[in-house]
């Protein structure tokens, strides 16, 4: 029977784990190391109190059929009514014969996709739209500078050197400098000018302005139905009830139940390696203080190419300078209960106590450092113990492992992120604020930025062992969303089977030039 070891038990790894169990024909023993006892990665949930986070946010949408149908049989789609949804007799798409919410746990809710900017106290769609509101918001005078401003980067393109450059360039200087400038710079801890176009080339992919100007033309002439339609964004998601990490406890439990062995809290230190014979031995692990070596057929990594890298033998020194200089950005949030927020909702989005519909708001406003906030009511109605009397919402913020935020005492923090809501104007009093909880999260964002430009470097050196597969967010040093990432363990599993050792196909995961919640 052939070893497989992987390594890191989030969407990549358990992925892999479980693909190779299911297909592999008995002939795959596979041990997953997993460094904390959780599940899921960034993508876990956190259970406090019987208040549901999500880290980060996550909405369950891919273009794949394979993954959809993935999550299809780990999750079933609901077949009766979300809580929420009873109350306000919401009539949602349902599945016939799939699982009612109310009575079983094992299930994918439908939800609706609301995220928006909060710029100057005012709410924008996000990504921005040319509906009327929008010109409201911004007032006449604004919209003038906007278009004149869009209009001379149509006639005076930038060449794209960097991330500044590919945004004033399909939205013009003033569009940028309102919605792109302060918050990128807020998420990266690096203005846009210092950061390499390629991110925005994954993240912002088909959207422009030209783009959604087709968009609302095209809506407008006959047969518009059948057309691709670039900007056209998705309206709904599907959503874990429990919350994304509950897909990874369901994944780890059906990994466990075929002969698949876990180790958690087990810490990957080393990775042997044979450089003559371009293979991969095996991994030292520390559990309890104590360090264990587990021979392996195959690796898969998920974890960050910067830790790899240093954690085997005999590796180039300029390999190795340029993975120990690739930067990640790390995450804090706030969890607070609260019996209200400040916003009016103004759509025609009917939600339980009126809340704003939206599943997480981009904070735009220079005069703060939060970044995002999630209203954890809105992904899904079991997140939250007493639905109809408290909001639990998410404070996001970016930060480098060390630096003065991050080393924040968690009350220092707390008290810091509820004075900024406070001061926003979302909460009137520090008192309003019922209960809390801090998570951070380590390598939540590889960076477009420092040695990232020479990745192709180390890319090529970890090619070379032809029995090490990297995959995932960190695996990659990509911005991968949950599907993507599946997609990498998926081709993955699919060489290993077919004893193919061309890596191409599953590095060039997450590269189309379209952008990722476009509905056709």
């Amino acid at each position: 029977m052939k070893k497989a070891l992987i390594i890191g038990a989030g969407p990549a790894g358990l992925t892999a784990a479980y693909e190779l169990l299911k297909r592999g024909g008995g002939e795959y023993s596979v041990t997953v190391l997993e460094e904390s006892t959780d599940m899921g990665g960034i993508s876990k949930t956190v259970n406090y109190k019987g208040n549901r986070m999500d880290m980060g946010g996550h909405r369950f949408f891919s273009k794949v059929e394979r993954v959809n149908q993935w999550w299809e049989n780990m999750l079933p789609m609901q077949g009766a009514p979300a809580y929420d949804d009873i109350i306000l007799g919401n009539r949602k798409k349902l599945k016939k014969g799939g699982p009612d919410p109310e009575k079983e746990d094992r299930v994918m809710l439908n939800r609706n996709r609301v995220s928006r900017i909060l710029f100057n106290s005012r709410f924008f769609d996000y990504p921005i739209s040319l509906k009327p509101e929008t010109f409201i918001n911004m007032g006449f005078l604004t919209t003038l500078q906007v278009g004149f401003s869009y209009l001379f980067s149509l006639l005076h393109k930038r060449p794209e050197r960097s991330l500044e450059d590919f945004y004033i360039n399909r939205f013009g200087k003033k569009l940028y400098s309102m919605f792109f400038e302060h918050y990128t710079e807020n998420l990266w801890g690096r203005h846009p000018r210092d950061i390499d176009p390629s991110w925005g080339a994954q993240r912002v992919k088909g959207l422009s302005i030209v783009a959604i100007i087709k968009d609302v033309f095209s809506k407008l002439l006959p047969g518009s139905g059948n057309r691709h339609v670039e900007t056209s964004l998705i309206e709904s998601f599907s959503y874990p009830k429990l919350g994304p990490g509950q897909l990874w406890d369901v994944t780890a439990s059906e990994i466990e139940a075929m002969g698949g062995e876990i180790i958690r809290e087990a810490r990957a230190v080393a990775v042997k390696t044979s450089i003559q014979e371009g293979l991969v031995k095996g991994v030292t692990y520390v559990k309890n203080g104590t360090e264990h070596f587990l021979e392996a057929d195959y690796v898969i990594s998920s974890m960050p190419i910067k830790d790899l890298v240093e954690g085997m033998n005999d590796v180039p020194r300029g390999i190795q300078e340029i993975a120990s200089d690739l930067p990640y950005r790390d995450y804090m949030t706030l969890g607070i209960l609260v019996p209200k927020i400040n916003l009016k909702n103004e759509t025609r989005i009917r939600t339980v106590s009126n809340i704003v519909p939206d599943n997480w708001v981009y904070v735009h406003e220079r005069s703060v450092k939060l970044g995002r906030f999630q209203i954890y009511n809105n992904w899904s109605p079991y997140l939250v113990k007493d639905l109809k009397n408290t909001l639990w919402i998410g404070l996001e913020y970016f930060a480098n492992e060390g630096d003065r935020l991050w080393s924040l005492s968690d009350d220092k923090f707390t008290r810091f992120a509820v004075s900024e809501v406070v001061k926003m104007g979302l909460i009137d009093s520090p008192d309003d604020v019922l209960d809390s909880h801090v998570e951070r999260v380590k390598k939540a964002y590889p960076a477009y930025f420092d040695s990232y430009d020479r990745i192709d470097e180390v890319v090529s050196f970890l090619n070379g062992f032809t029995n090490l597969f990297c995959v995932g967010r960190n695996g990659q040093h990509r911005y991968n969303n949950i599907d993507h990432s599946m997609m990498t363990s998926f081709l993955t599993v699919d060489s290993i089977l077919e004893g193919k050792t061309d890596k191409r196909d599953i590095w060039n995961v997450n590269t189309e030039k379209e952008y990722h919640e476009n509905k056709k």
